[in-house]
């Protein structure tokens, strides 16, 4: 805990905010007497933090953007996949505490985890410290990706660039089914599948339809630029 303080540069003042945001529900399972209680919490608290204050830098920063252009750009930046990015850099992926079976999945069910204790933390900082605390640690952690964001063009829509390919090259537009719903109802995850005509062509994971859609747009665009 003291190296992720470092690397945070900020000191908690209660730890145990910072050992419940690093706490996975899965964790509980197996250890029925840990004290603390599972980030969900503090996931739903952080989530709130994190997409106010990277709005208020996004108006700030782009006074002439519009409400549109500003909330792709914020949708980039809080996605699953971005946190997962920043909590690796964090190194979160060894302070989480979660069960054994959860510890051995790789894929994307891990990303969400990840991006949920990102979000847990901004939680634990913003109610240990303050706005100011927690504004600092999204600045240096979360809006320094903006660059990659624009250079990559990960603000733009993966559908609806997809579906402009499609319906251009081929006359068709994707749709899009879910091909599976898991979870207990409020942390529910979602695997989606875009089809071309009944062809499956890729498919994505997000804790909503709208961001299993959105990967599953973004996958089938890297799979035609491959082939």
């Amino acid at each position: 805990m003291a190296e992720l303080e470092k690397k945070i540069n900020y000191q908690f003042k209660n730890k145990d905010l910072l050992k419940e945001s690093l706490t996975h529900r899965s964790y509980l399972n197996e250890n029925p007497s840990w004290h603390l209680p599972h980030n969900e919490r503090l996931e739903f608290l952080g989530d709130a933090v994190l997409e106010l204050i990277v709005t208020e830098e996004l108006y700030n920063r782009y006074s002439e953007y519009t409400e549109g252009q500003l909330t792709s750009l914020r949708a980039a930046l809080v996605n699953y996949q971005m946190l997962a990015v920043v909590g690796k850099e964090l190194g979160l992926d060894d302070a989480i505490s979660m069960s054994r079976g959860e510890r051995k999945d790789l894929g994307r069910a891990r990303d969400v985890i990840l991006a949920n204790a990102v979000e847990a933390v901004v939680g634990a900082i913003y109610l240990d410290g303050d706005y100011k605390s927690a504004k600092e640690f999204i600045t240096k952690f979360v809006m320094t990706h903006l660059e990659e964001v624009f250079k990559k063009g990960l603000y733009k829509d993966a559908k609806s660039v997809l579906q402009e390919k499609i319906q251009k090259d081929l006359k068709i537009t994707p749709t899009y089914k879910v091909l599976k719903e898991e979870g207990p109802d409020h942390a529910k995850k979602f695997t989606i599948g875009v089809f071309f005509d009944d062809k499956l062509i890729a498919e994505g994971y997000g804790p909503s339809k709208q961001d299993g859609e959105l990967e599953a747009a973004h996958n089938a665009l890297e799979i035609l630029e491959v082939h």
